[in-house]
């Protein structure tokens, strides 16, 4: 593994190129991130967020979901309540995500609290989503054993019944057991590579209760590679 090795050389991220808020830059690298994997092919789910948790004993857990929520309140994911990252965010609001580009050198590490969404706006994502994902929310009893696939796919064919494909945004209901949560940042890190790994880190840190388009609510230090 030692010789497996890959000299970042990024553009690097200069102090002068950073907004006064955090939110505007989030947004630029997600949109180049999109926009690379349309023009290249090479950054498959550019909004794919790493999302850590730990329960109320400090027991660690992470995996990767979509960031399909991005406001100036923080970015945010949609999931079953009641799953492992539910569990833990329940018992332990504390939470860490990270966008990570490694063909572009870039990441983007977000540190904070858990905050749930509104229910407004879970239900607008909710019906956005394809009729098999909708069905497919009612189906998952995410996180807990399953038997067989032949289980799952039974279940799949039980809610299909239940909730016939109708072409409309309402033929399959929202479960109250799914939801969505923002992450109610303290700290925002750019990650950018560059040679030698003296890589840039610059991190907006909260220091006013503002959004992530508030000026007055960050200050931004350079850290140490």
């Amino acid at each position: 593994m030692t010789e497996v090795r890959m000299d970042y050389d990024g553009e690097g991220l200069d102090e002068s190129q950073l907004p006064a808020a955090p939110l505007e830059l989030i947004e630029a690298w997600v949109r180049e991130a999109r926009e690379r994997q349309n023009a290249q092919g090479d950054v498959p789910e550019p909004e794919a967020i790493s999302i850590a948790t730990a329960d109320a004993a400090g027991a660690p857990h992470v995996r990767t979901v979509l960031m399909r929520y991005l406001g100036a309140d923080g970015p945010g994911f949609y999931t079953n309540l009641e799953s492992a990252k539910g569990r833990d965010i329940a018992e332990n609001d504390q939470i860490a995500g990270a966008l990570t580009w490694p063909l572009m050198f870039r990441a983007i590490r977000f540190t904070g609290s858990a905050v749930e969404l509104p229910r407004d706006v879970v239900r607008a994502y909710f019906d956005s989503r394809p009729y098999g994902s909708r069905v497919g929310a009612w189906v998952s009893k995410q996180s807990r054993p399953l038997t067989s696939r032949a289980e799952l796919e039974t279940a799949n064919a039980e809610m299909t019944a239940r909730y016939p494909d109708t072409g409309g945004a309402d033929d399959v209901p929202l479960p109250d057991f799914w939801g969505g949560y923002r992450i109610n940042c303290d700290e925002i890190e750019f990650w950018a590579g560059r040679r030698s790994r003296l890589h840039d880190r610059l991190v907006y840190v909260r220091v006013g209760d503002g959004d992530l388009d508030d000026p007055s609510a960050w200050r931004i230090e350079r850290r140490w590679p």
